[in-house]
């Protein structure tokens, strides 16, 4: 006997796709899910192979919510996941191990207790910084008692946000075949990102992040880039940014759209507030032409060689007859 299973329809792309999720509503579970995610994302700095730009630390979205990927360990590999619909972390070991840790209220410091817990059950060692980076002031994991809320609704709406920022990102990044990042979670400063570089080698970047040596940021912007992405920050419901390294002459004042987006001289970058793309007729597209528009403005000021750097991604669709 066997059992026929439909296939899954793609979710709808349009407005109600787009969650509303005010900042001010779950700031405190905001700032708790931020350490929580420095504390797993060390795991990957720990054991994993320098990458480019930092490259392998990053998270990556799930279909249930952010996950390490596979993190080399001896002569396997092991995996963790925040996963926001069962509200669990989830820790997978090549050798057939596994361990959870409930996403509720509890501080940092239990947190950071339970996962180090049962990663010490599954065998697996983790030597890194025990504090956070990128923030001020950067308590020691295993102190912070004063991060200590979870909002489950609330980091649920958060991961639906990034869902649709990385597809919407993913699908621009498709059409740049020069060198250029995966749509990634930076733990640090908890954004998602993505990353066009012009090819060029860039000058040394001044640092200057809290708690983060200068020797980071100079690796991260080691080459000319143009970089996009989504912060729970900067707007109402938080905020899509686009900026260019170094920038050129001209950027600040290149015309940008949708309505609504701006450069912001205090940042240092063009900003669309989450809100106006959630309640635009057409999200991606509105999305999209803020992507593009800023791209656009490094690029040209930056004078890329685009004809180089760019394609379609639909340049082979009339002859791939395989289904």
């Amino acid at each position: 006997m066997s059992t026929h299973h439909s296939p899954t329809r793609p979710a709808a792309s349009g407005p109600a796709a787009w969650p509303s999720l005010r900042v001010a509503d779950w700031t405190a579970t905001r700032d708790t899910l931020h350490m929580w995610t420095q504390i797993v994302g060390k795991l990957r700095l720990a054991h994993a192979p320098l990458l480019n730009h930092w490259w392998q630390v990053t998270l990556h979205v799930t279909p249930r919510g952010l996950t390490t990927g596979s993190i080399p360990y001896g002569s396997g590999v092991f995996d963790a996941e925040f996963d926001f619909v069962d509200h669990q972390l989830r820790i997978r070991s090549s050798d057939g191990g596994d361990r959870s840790v409930a996403l509720a209220p509890k501080s940092v410091a239990a947190f950071y207790a339970e996962t180090m817990e049962a990663l010490d059950a599954l065998g697996i060692g983790a030597d890194f910084q025990r504090r956070p980076n990128e923030v001020d002031p950067s308590i020691p994991f295993a102190e912070d008692e004063q991060h200590a809320s979870y909002d489950a609704e609330a980091a649920h709406l958060f991961w639906r946000q990034l869902l649709q920022a990385n597809r919407v990102m993913g699908q621009f990044r498709a059409h740049f075949t020069g060198k250029a990042s995966p749509v990634h979670f930076f733990w640090g400063a908890m954004d998602l990102a993505c990353t066009r570089f012009s090819g060029r080698s860039a000058p040394p970047h001044p640092g200057g992040a809290p708690n983060c040596g200068d020797w980071v940021m100079v690796e991260g912007y080691s080459r000319e880039l143009s970089s996009c992405g989504f912060w729970p920050g900067g707007g109402e419901e938080g905020a899509f940014y686009s900026y260019a390294y170094p920038e050129p002459a001209g950027f600040a004042d290149h015309p940008v759209g949708p309505e609504g987006a701006y450069y912001s001289s205090e940042n240092g970058q063009f900003l669309l507030p989450y809100e106006t793309v959630r309640t635009a007729p057409d999200p991606d597209r509105a999305l999209t032409e803020f992507l593009q528009t800023t791209y656009e403005a490094a690029a040209e000021h930056g004078g890329w060689e685009r004809a180089q750097l760019e394609d379609d991604p639909r340049r082979w669709r009339q002859t791939d007859t395989v289904s």
